[in-house]
């Protein structure tokens, strides 16, 4: 049985840097790039939902994902998630990131149909083999409830690896840890929840604000596996003050306007997703700067 598990450590998931014409800024993205590498990052994942995937047209997505393996220049693994309405469109974004040179693809499932697990399972096949790249399937119950026995079944499939798993169900999370005797690929992705997907076994973490804190979840990731506990969960307490602050508004929205101040003109989100006013950015910045300082990726001692 070949090794499933492929990716292991910090990737953020990247936002989407695009101008007012909806172009990528290629500037910008190989700035906050090489920012979040210099950190120790272990690669990058793009257009899922921190990305802004399913608000973004085809061939924006395939820009991004152009743009970012340009700027990564081959140093760490770019993972292009890959999921669309429309599986016409999903299978030309997987074959378009083989050709591109993608390290894999990854898919939430089919949502908002009352697609059946046989419509679940027919849908990364149809995926995997049109494009000959490892499947990071994405897990999130907000876009459908994925079972164990589901997941099970799915990582029969050939080039089907492993899963992205955005749940803070952990009892979940363990007996998929099971499946295939270990051999899968688990990536945590609830952010404020990382120190429980690495006590659970998780591989890696995957997560949105790895984008304006990539040092401090790298030194959590880097604890927790020496077998630091202690600084681990320390560290995630730190990490959470920040999280609690961006969960106020929008997650995404804020995580912009963070880096925004951190010099990233990464501008706003992509509508519908609403963009917060003066008054909210600047009691953000305030608030999230009295935490941590984002230059040198430490906590602030003291603060709540």
């Amino acid at each position: 049985m070949e090794n499933n598990i492929l990716f292991k450590g910090i990737m953020p998931a990247l936002v989407t840097p695009v101008d007012d014409s909806g172009k990528i800024k290629k500037d910008v993205l190989k700035k906050l790039v090489d920012w979040q590498l210099s950190f120790g990052v272990s690669g990058f994942y793009i257009c899922g939902s921190t990305g802004e995937g399913l608000l973004l047209r085809p061939e924006q997505r395939m820009e991004m994902l152009e743009a970012t393996l340009e700027a990564v220049g081959g140093r760490v693994p770019v993972i292009d998630h890959i999921g669309a309405m429309n599986l016409d469109d999903t299978i030309a974004l997987a074959r378009h990131a083989e050709k591109a040179g993608a390290a894999a693809i990854s898919s939430i499932p089919p949502i908002y149909f009352a697609y059946s697990d046989d419509d679940v399972y027919n849908y990364y096949k149809a995926i995997t083999d049109a494009a000959a790249l490892p499947m990071v399937m994405y897990c999130y119950p907000g876009a459908r409830p994925m079972p164990v026995s589901l997941i099970e079944r799915l990582m029969q499939i050939e080039s089907v690896i492993g899963l992205k798993w955005t749940n803070p169900d952990y009892y979940s999370l363990e007996r998929v840890k099971q499946i295939n005797g270990g051999n899968i690929n688990v990536i945590n992705g609830p952010d404020e929840m990382l120190v429980c997907g690495l006590a659970i076994g998780a591989d890696a973490g995957i997560g949105t604000t790895y984008n304006v804190m990539p040092g401090l979840f790298v030194k959590l990731y880097g604890s927790f596996k020496s077998g630091d506990v202690d600084t681990a969960r320390k560290l995630q307490d730190g990490i959470n003050n920040v999280i609690a602050e961006l969960l106020k508004t929008n997650a995404i929205a804020a995580t912009k306007v963070v880096l925004e101040s951190m010099g990233f003109d990464v501008g706003e989100c992509v509508k519908p997703i609403r963009h917060l006013t003066s008054d909210e950015k600047e009691t953000l910045i305030e608030k999230v700067n009295s935490f941590v300082d984002f230059e040198k990726q430490e906590i602030k001692e003291n603060k709540k």
